[in-house]
């Protein structure tokens, strides 16, 4: 049997989940980093996280469109009385490309709408472009926290960043400057009853409930077949991490598998975090 077709069409299926993540709003994806919170009774708290975001990298896609929209024609499987797969004969090859012809313009009117409704969700950047990546890197650095921002090309940002302030109010990280829509990687929400929830979907790349997302943690690491030009495909983010969070309040709930660790300063909670990891990081904490 020909696997061209299969992998022809595993390989759009991975574009199009792509494209389906940044639609979704997944617009970031952690890569190999370490991110902590530091939650004190007063009230005072200190968030930090250093290594790698994922943006996600539109025109590398978008080059690819021999896959993402089948810009070559695969012929489908033809079948017998038995629902056994046969040769196609010359008339039902023909009718399959009359049928895939007509629906060329469907196809391209459809690929620029996604492409043109993804740039909006990412402020007009795109971070395949160097020049329009820098001018990302440039915003991030003059907003607070933003330690380091180096850009390394193909959606990859090497970042540091460290705030430290009074949790009266609920705080998300990243936030990015003229950015419409940002997942959150970590949620930190105060309650009227003085307890701090502390969510980290940003971390749980096979959770979540989005098919997608889970599709593309497991093909984490992995490069997507070359686009018909011959450029190479876009190496898929892979996420490894880990997050903590260290508190002298009450630690109320937690989804460690530890539970918390006593240190001299109050106790640890640590979560390791890959592509298998399918329950985000929780806690319930009381302050004074």
């Amino acid at each position: 049997m020909d696997r061209k077709p299969l992998m022809h069409r595993a390989a759009a299926a991975a574009v199009v989940a792509a494209f389906a993540l940044v639609l979704s709003g997944c617009l970031l994806w952690p890569g190999a980093f370490t991110s902590s919170l530091d939650l004190r009774r007063s009230g005072m708290f200190t968030f930090a996280y250093d290594g790698e975001i994922h943006l996600m990298a539109l025109s590398k896609l978008a080059r690819m469109g021999d896959l993402a929209s089948a810009e070559e024609f695969v012929a489908e499987a033809c079948y017998d009385d038995d629902m056994e797969t046969r040769e196609c004969s010359v008339e039902e090859l023909a009718e399959q490309r009359k049928a895939w012809d007509e629906a060329a313009a469907e196809r391209a009117a459809s690929k620029a709408e996604e492409a043109e409704a993804a740039r909006a969700m990412l402020g007009g950047i795109d971070p395949a472009d160097p020049a329009a990546a820098e001018e990302l890197a440039a915003k991030l650095r003059r907003q607070v926290g933003w330690k380091r921002v180096e850009y390394k090309g193909d959606g990859l940002f090497d970042v540091s960043f460290a705030v430290t302030g009074r949790i009266d109010h609920d705080f998300l990280f990243p936030t990015m400057e003229g950015f419409p829509m940002v997942n959150a990687f970590v949620a930190v929400t105060r309650r009227a009853d003085g307890t701090v929830r502390v969510d980290a979907p940003g971390f749980a790349p096979s959770g979540g409930g989005n098919p997608f997302q889970g599709m593309m943690a497991g093909m984490g690491g992995m490069s997507l077949p070359k686009g018909k030009d011959g450029e190479k495909g876009p190496i898929l983010p892979k996420i490894e991490g880990i997050f903590s969070v260290t508190t002298d309040g009450e630690i109320l709930a937690n989804n460690t598998d530890e539970g918390p660790v006593a240190r001299t300063d109050g106790r640890t909670l640590s979560w390791t975090i890959n592509s298998r990891t399918k329950i985000a990081p929780t806690a319930l904490i009381r302050l004074d």
